[in-house]
C-alpha cells in the first residue's frame, strides 16, 4: 500500500468521523484533500468513500440526515441535500 493511498484511507475515516459529530464542513474538507490527493496519485477512490461522499458538493453523505436514498428497478438512487443524485446498479435477488 502506497502512501497515498494509506492518506486517502486516514482522510475517508476522518470524514466520517467528522460527519458522525455534526462537523460537515470539516468532513468537506476531507472529503475535497482526499479526492486531491488521488487525482495527483493517479488512483482511484476507495468504493465506498465513492458511494457516500456528493460529486457535486463534496458533502459525506449520510443517509436520513443530509441524503435520501430510494431502490428503484435495479439501481439505488442517492440524492443529496444538494440536489444531486447518484444512481448505482444493483442485482435485486
Amino acid at each position: 500500500m502506497t502512501v497515498a493511498e494509506e492518506r486517502i484511507e486516514r482522510l475517508a475515516e476522518l470524514a466520517r468521523a467528522a460527519a458522525r459529530g455534526g462537523e460537515d464542513d470539516r468532513a468537506r474538507y476531507y472529503v475535497r484533500l482526499a479526492r486531491r490527493v488521488a487525482e495527483r496519485n493517479r488512483l482511484v477512490l476507495p468504493r465506498e468513500f465513492r458511494r457516500f461522499t456528493c460529486d457535486d458538493c463534496d458533502a459525506y453523505l449520510r443517509p436520513g440526515r443530509n441524503a435520501r436514498v430510494r431502490l428503484r428497478d435495479g439501481h439505488v438512487v442517492i440524492t443529496c441535500d444538494c440536489g444531486a443524485q447518484a444512481r448505482y446498479p444493483y442485482i435485486d435477488g
